[in-house]
């Protein structure tokens, strides 16, 4: 794993404004049915399926909800930008930042270019508004197939995929990550790109991307991770805890895992050529550039227009650039290849 994130990477959180309280730092009964734990068991954790049926209902309500106000503001991409360490950024720069984390992320997993090689079947988990399929179809040429739970999504996704020529190549629907609708073996590339954060059920995720990813194909899972505990921890600490509540109760996340989970997982499914590294650092200047765009005209407009979700979300923000300084959040890539 490369170096972990130092705190003066990030800016200080703006001051938190008081109103903000009644809707974040109390931890809705919501969180509290969500989150069991957060220690490092928590990738197989489970919950009730009246408790998973409510987090899915909530995760499509608030894309369903939020998906607009980023497309306007961010464009296709709902996913954090690629940085150097250290480096000034514009404004301008970040949109560019978010195509080079999909070239970064082909780059670390070693997918080729090369036009016998490269991926000709892929699966989109997580899909968006379908940003990364859009991009990867152009770019290798290949039938990219997506799946949200937000039927808003799902629909945008396909709309532009028309308006962009590319109906022949990509699709999208309301589809659940942990059943996925599709047959065994049927992609070479498995993609999540930030959606792993809001699975239930870490195993089954990671089970269901092997299942219909084909022999010799290659799973990109791209995530938010909690911190890798010490050999002595059996949990993370309590206040850590409470702040992962607090973030999971705005943005309809459950139990949190860190990235050795992740590696473990994919261990005990025989899967090859695992690869996991840090990407904090490189991610650093993504959320205050959120929160910078939210205190705009248009974007502090837009978002009044939305809804009490993404108010919601856009007031926990400076929760996820605390996680991130106090090294608690990990800005995680794992890969692997399936056996032939």
């Amino acid at each position: 794993m490369s170096a972990c994130l130092r705190p003066s990477l990030l800016p200080a959180p703006p001051p938190a404004p008081t109103w903000r309280s009644s809707l974040l730092f109390g931890v809705s009964s919501f969180s509290r049915k969500l989150i069991t734990r957060a220690s490092s068991t928590t990738s197989t954790t489970t919950m009730s399926d009246a408790a998973a049926r409510e987090l899915k209902e909530g995760i499509a309500e608030f894309y369903d909800e939020s998906s607009s106000l980023w497309e306007d503001i961010w464009g296709d991409h709902m996913h954090h930008g690629f940085y150097e360490p250290d480096s000034s950024v514009s404004v301008s720069d970040h949109r560019a930042a978010q195509v080079r984390m999909i070239e970064e992320t082909l780059r670390f997993a070693g997918v080729s270019e090369d036009p016998t090689k490269r991926p000709k079947n892929v699966v989109d988990v997580g899909c968006g508004i379908g940003g990364s399929s859009r991009y990867l179809a152009k770019k290798f040429g290949a039938k990219c197939q997506g799946i949200t739970l937000s039927p808003v999504q799902a629909q945008r996704a396909n709309a532009l995929a028309a308006a962009r020529g590319l109906a022949d190549k990509v699709s999208f629907q309301v589809g659940d990550a942990l059943q996925q609708p599709f047959p065994d073996g049927q992609f070479d590339l498995g993609w999540s790109m930030e959606s792993g954060e809001h699975m239930p059920d870490k195993s089954k995720f990671v089970s269901e991307l092997a299942r219909v990813t084909a022999p010799a194909g290659t799973i990109i899972i791209v995530t938010w991770c909690h911190r890798d505990l010490a050999p002595s921890e059996e949990s993370l600490q309590p206040w850590e805890q409470e702040l992962l509540k607090k973030i999971c109760d705005a943005y309809y996340l459950p139990a949190w895992c860190s990235t050795a989970d992740y590696v473990k997982l994919l261990q005990s499914l025989s899967l090859e050529d695992i690869k996991a590294e840090d990407w904090s650092q490189n991610v650093a200047p993504f959320w205050p550039a959120v929160i910078h765009s939210a205190l705009t005209w248009k974007g502090f407009t837009s978002l009044l227009r939305t809804g009490l979700k993404t108010i919601k979300g856009a007031l926990a923000m400076p929760l996820m650039i605390e996680g991130y300084q106090k090294n608690l959040i990990k800005f995680a890539i794992i890969t692997c290849r399936k056996p032939r």
